[in-house]
């Protein structure tokens, strides 16, 4: 396939190298990661063994969204995703801005979930196979901060978005996953496990179920996301018209059932007193289930440096995206210009790398201050509430296009009916106080998104002081570029 060049020759368009067995494994491998591995036990302590509940209930909430996504992403082909969709219905620079800092802050927390959740998993596997003592919580606490440092310094070499090297980590992402299912129907077949409880509700807290299940299913929202970050390979895709909705809702599905299946394997082989201190040790649902089912056997040794792996891929991701678009709105004079510095000689986004990290590690120190914080749970939960408010707004946003007129554009895909209104309503719903998070959740996205609002503000003045105009997006389309 031929692309457009500039008369210097140089290409102006991305390659399109991937295919749909490609993106598929893309897509899958995205939404797997560090979600399922981090909150599943937190889960199970809210509704008891319903709990692949909020999982499905997820899903459903994350499905109708992904079908505006297809509707927005077929008529915009573009790889700026949530804050091209809000420019073109709105025109309202500010609110742009806001949607796309908060996609940034929702992957500093996603990452940031991401390191501490790691971080457990490698102290585990080091103390099952007797190389280190027990650890305390603090040491925890230093190996997630140092590895969001390396993160870094990975970033600072110059990491491309390798598609192939994709496929290695989600097939062991699959492998990990597998291994927690096949244990967990090996439990009940050999009739050690007890499948009756996957109808069982139980709440720690005594909510009626309806609420029980609303918070839960706004904590499994965490491991649903991420195939929004697919519609930012758009550019790279064979045929993205034709193939991306089937692709997208097929990764969804896959994602969905090996999930639900997780779930039934954890409350199948776990008793509820086991859930319960499971609670205590945060992440350590899957490697219980995995130590319980088969003690005579070494899986335990080998399953927490699995899911490291698993979940390693998640952190790098997000920080990835977080600092180029950092980069992206810099260069755009709508944050600070030095925001988009560059490191000569390697060409990384070195400010946007530097200021992602400093927030990473703020937050990872900040939530661990409180020794009865769950840090785990309340910084994925930190990441579904601002990727729910930036879906309510893609929901209205896709609603909104459809009454605007774009003669020069072809409809390749229409969500059904009324269900982008119907999405934005289930998200803002899921934000709500009704979901039951902590305090700290509110003051973490709160005071994230005040930070990108006083850049935005002290760039309109300077751009203003300086004679270069408002703070307004020029190029939205190269956003994401």
């Amino acid at each position: 396939m031929s692309t457009d060049t500039t008369q210097s020759g140089q290409p102006t368009e991305l390659k399109r190298v991937m295919g749909p067995r490609l993106l598929l494994l893309f897509i899958v491998g995205d939404i797997l990661g560090a979600g399922i591995y981090a909150v599943t036990g937190q889960m199970a302590g809210q509704v008891g063994g319903v709990v692949w509940l909020p999982f499905l209930l997820a899903f459903v909430v994350a499905t109708i969204t992904a079908l505006s996504y297809l509707e927005l992403v077929t008529k915009f082909p573009q790889a700026a995703g949530a804050a091209l969709y809000t420019h073109k219905a709105f025109g309202i620079h500010f609110v742009t801005f806001i949607v796309a800092f908060a996609v940034v802050c929702s992957g500093i927390t996603s990452a940031s979930t991401a390191s501490a959740t790691l971080a457990g998993f490698l102290t585990d596997g080091l103390e099952i196979n007797g190389w280190i003592d027990p650890v305390g919580s603090g040491t925890i606490t230093a190996i997630a901060m140092g590895f969001m440092v390396l993160l870094a310094v990975i970033n600072l070499r110059g990491v491309g978005e390798s598609v192939k090297f994709n496929v290695v980590l989600t097939l062991v992402e699959v492998s990990a996953l597998a291994i927690v299912i096949g244990i967990g129907f090996y439990v009940v077949a050999r009739g050690d496990g007890d499948l009756s409880r996957i109808t069982v509700f139980e709440s720690a807290d005594d909510k009626g179920m309806f609420l029980a299940v609303t918070a839960a299913t706004s904590i499994a929202f965490f491991a649903m996301v991420g195939f929004e970050d697919a519609v930012n390979m758009v550019e790279e895709v064979e045929e993205p018209r034709r193939i991306f909705p089937r692709v997208m809702l097929t990764g969804l599905g896959i994602a969905v059932v090996l999930y639900m299946l997780v779930a039934i394997s954890v409350v199948s082989v776990l008793s509820a007193d086991q859930i319960n201190t499971i609670n205590e040790e945060e992440g350590r649902a899957l490697l219980s289930v995995v130590s319980v089912g088969a003690p005579d056997f070494p899986i335990d040794k080998v399953f927490p440096f699995l899911a490291v792996f698993a979940v390693a891929n998640t952190a790098l991701i997000n920080m990835l995206m977080a600092s180029r678009l950092i980069y992206g709105m810099a260069r755009q004079d709508v944050l600070p210009r030095r925001l988009g510095a560059v490191l000569p000689g390697r060409k990384t986004p070195w400010a946007g790398i530097a200021f992602t990290t400093v927030l990473a590690l703020a937050l990872i120190f900040y939530v661990q201050q409180d020794p009865k914080s769950n840090v785990v749970v309340n910084l994925a939960t930190v990441t579904s509430l601002l990727l729910l408010c930036v879906f309510a707004v893609v929901n209205v946003a896709c609603a909104v296009l459809r009454g605007k007129r774009h003669d020069h554009i072809e409809t390749f895909f229409s969500s059904p009916g009324p269900l982008p209104y119907v999405g934005a309503v289930l998200c803002l719903f899921l934000v709500g106080p009704w979901a039951d998070r902590d305090a700290i959740v509110y003051e973490i996205a709160g005071v994230m998104m005040l930070i990108g609002v006083a850049l935005w503000a002290v760039t309109f003045a300077i751009n203003k002081a300086t004679g270069q105009g408002d703070s307004a997006f020029e190029d939205i389309d190269s956003l994401g570029e």
